[in-house]
């Protein structure tokens, strides 16, 4: 029996942040469905097939059994993950404001969908300052966001920001 997790997210961009938790949930589960939030009515920095292309690029090279796949979602979480197949969420918390907002959510979604239950990876301490939106922010005004993310995802911000 493959079981499966279920990590969503708008990983707009993808940061180390969100590579640490995945690389802590491929390690317990056998495949990892990475699922990216579409919202209509928001312009992200990258379109969903860039973010996916960033996603897999990005677990090349991890030494783990674990398959990533990435999908698109633009409802439920819940919903998304039962539709999946996923037995777990996987939600990554940075501080005692994540943790207070997440557990609301786990609340909520294990009354829609008991079966599913929600796993909390703590963010390391290199990375538990890093925000998608402040990558973005700090990005928009020039600043150089390598730390923050992996090399190729760099790469990808300064070809958004180049002038064309």
């Amino acid at each position: 029996m493959t079981r499966r997790a279920f990590y969503p997210g708008s990983f707009d961009p993808m940061t180390n942040g969100h590579l640490a938790v995945l690389e802590q949930a491929m390690r317990l589960f056998d495949e990892v469905v990475v699922a990216i939030g579409v919202h209509p009515g928001k312009t992200p920095l990258f379109s969903f097939d860039e973010r996916a292309d960033l996603i897999r690029q990005a677990v090349v090279g991890i030494d783990t059994a674990a398959a990533v796949t990435v999908v698109s979602f633009d409802g439920l979480v819940v919903e998304a993950a039962r539709e999946a197949g996923a037995v777990a969420l996987v939600r990554g918390v940075r501080d005692g404001t994540d943790l207070d907002y997440e557990m609301q959510m786990a609340g909520m979604n294990g009354a829609m969908r008991p079966e599913i239950v929600t796993l909390f990876f703590p963010a390391t301490p290199q990375t538990r300052p890093i925000t998608a939106t402040l990558v973005r922010q700090i990005a928009a005004m020039g600043g150089d966001v390598s730390r923050f993310v992996p090399a190729h995802v760099a790469t990808a911000i300064r070809g958004k920001r180049s002038p064309r």
